[in-house]
């Protein structure tokens, strides 16, 4: 894609077209996984990364300066949310480490689990049922049924990038609804 091309998407996804946003992540998601890929080694851990930076990419398109590469400054991102990712992790394997029972209980449980208590969970589904039935659909696959994007697109008949839009969407709602009902990390 030209320069002048993949500048006027930019110009499209920062306002809020969703259609150039789609693309946008289509034309370089196998980059961004691929790179997260190579430093995370895990597939699932490397889709959640993916679609968290394209969330953070969205988000922060005013902040792009067409000065540079555009695929430098997403690989940017993916880099600080891997480092971020690896950094978490450390966190919670020092913090548990000492205690060998809550080791286990987080080896068992998924780290969506392990932040919600059980007063919060009715709360939450509270919450993850006032949503649009396409997303609450997408919350379920992918957080209760633990589906993976690609299984998600197969079940729902979507393609995968479709799919990693939606899931995208359907996060952000509903951390926006969850920010708005005091559940903020």
């Amino acid at each position: 894609m030209k320069n002048t091309d993949l500048l006027t998407l930019i110009a499209l996804a920062k306002n809020k077209n969703q259609k150039a946003q789609t693309q946008l992540i289509n034309l370089f998601w196998v980059d961004v996984f691929s790179f997260v890929m190579k430093k995370v080694q895990n597939e699932h851990v490397s889709d959640e990364l993916t679609v968290s930076v394209f969330s953070k990419v969205l988000a922060k398109l005013d902040l792009y300066d067409p000065n540079f590469q555009f695929k430098t400054w997403i690989l940017t991102i993916a880099q600080n949310s891997i480092i971020d990712y690896w950094r978490k992790k450390s966190r919670d394997t020092e913090d548990t480490i000492d205690n060998f029972d809550d080791f286990k209980n987080h080896l068992a449980l998924s780290p969506e689990e392990l932040l919600i208590s059980e007063e919060d969970q009715k709360q939450i589904l509270t919450v993850i049922e006032s949503l649009d039935a396409n997303y609450k659909e997408m919350i379920k696959l992918r957080f209760f049924e633990e589906k993976s994007i690609k299984e998600i697109a197969e079940e729902l008949n979507l393609t995968v990038a479709n799919t990693k839009v939606r899931i995208m969407r359907a996060k952000k709602l509903l951390a926006g609804l969850l920010k708005n009902n005091d559940f903020e990390d």
